[in-house]
């Protein structure tokens, strides 16, 4: 669901005097930053086109498409909209390179850890967890794909996390530039998109600090996402980056920030950097990147355009 802010559409006040929108949806604080202020149709376009796509991928919302597929108790045949092909190949991808540490059917292990629909944040008993690890499934060999339908056996708990906001963010990306928005910041909980002729700079926060930065990464005509295993925390050793493979937290990693063309990849490439390292990611996407390991070690690409004071 989308919720504006106590304005409505008005605009806030952006970097200078450019305007800002301003919203809620898909669990995150929206901003859309522009040279001059939105109209009412495309605003009306915009919140329409992220309550589609969060009507069809939330697996918060009872009644979506994903919450259809999890409840369904013999499987079934579920085609998706046309955008989904993207995604999903991005998945296929993402379960190759990552030997199936990004899997979108890490659902259920959120679940059973507590991050549910109703977000109890309580972990199902270890039996319960037990029994499920002994048929975990995986992307690869529990859903039959057939270009935008997904066919299963069983009920399965998708999960986009991994790229799917950065995904929405490209989505949203394409109806400015289609509207004629020549300069725009598309940011959503921290994952951009930057469209223009200045440059933008990010600061990249640490990961156990909020209040300090690590660095200064400068984007241009890209897209920035991060990850970090600080966020969506529900208790010791618990968050949202799970290893497919285990149904578990990861812990080797603690943040990361990644710059690419578009949102899609840097959201995915920011994820499986948790599990894999950058060399083996770059055969199929070109990005830089900044890690920082579970020890403190910073790395980060040797193109990477920006500073770090660490």
């Amino acid at each position: 669901m989308i919720h504006p802010d106590r304005e409505g559409d008005s605009t806030a006040s952006g970097r200078g005097d450019r305007p800002k929108l301003t919203f809620d949806a898909i669990g995150t604080r929206w901003s859309i930053e522009t040279d001059t202020p939105l109209d009412a149709d495309l605003r009306k376009r915009l919140h329409e086109r992220i309550e589609d796509f969060d009507s069809v991928y939330s697996r918060f919302r009872p009644g979506s498409l994903v919450s259809r597929i999890a409840t369904t108790p013999a499987g079934g045949r579920f085609t998706f909209p046309e955008d989904s092909r993207a995604l999903f190949n991005l998945y296929n991808r993402l379960a190759e390179l990552t030997d199936g540490a990004v899997d979108p059917l890490v659902g259920r292990d959120l679940e059973l850890l507590g991050y549910d629909s109703t977000y109890s944040l309580t972990p199902a008993p270890g039996s319960v967890r037990e029994q499920h690890a002994r048929a975990r499934p995986s992307w690869s060999t529990d859903v039959v794909r057939d270009g935008t339908t997904l066919l299963t056996r069983r009920p399965l708990v998708i999960d986009v996390g991994a790229a799917g906001k950065g995904y929405l963010v490209d989505l949203v990306a394409a109806l400015l530039r289609a509207a004629g928005t020549g300069r725009f910041v598309v940011d959503a909980g921290g994952d951009l998109r930057h469209s223009g002729a200045d440059t933008l700079r990010v600061g990249l926060e640490h990961p156990r600090d909020p209040h300090r930065v690590i660095g200064v990464a400068r984007v241009h005509e890209q897209a920035l996402c991060a990850s970090a295993t600080n966020r969506r925390v529900w208790g010791t050793g618990l968050h949202h980056v799970l290893d497919g493979r285990t149904g578990l937290p990861t812990t080797d990693v603690v943040a990361t920030w990644v710059i690419a063309d578009d949102a899609a990849v840097a959201d995915a490439v920011a994820t499986a950097l948790f599990f894999t390292p950058p060399h083996q990611l770059a055969t199929a996407y070109r990005f830089t990147c900044v890690r920082v390991g579970s020890d403190g070690r910073v790395e980060a690409s040797e193109a990477f355009d920006g500073e770090l004071f660490t």
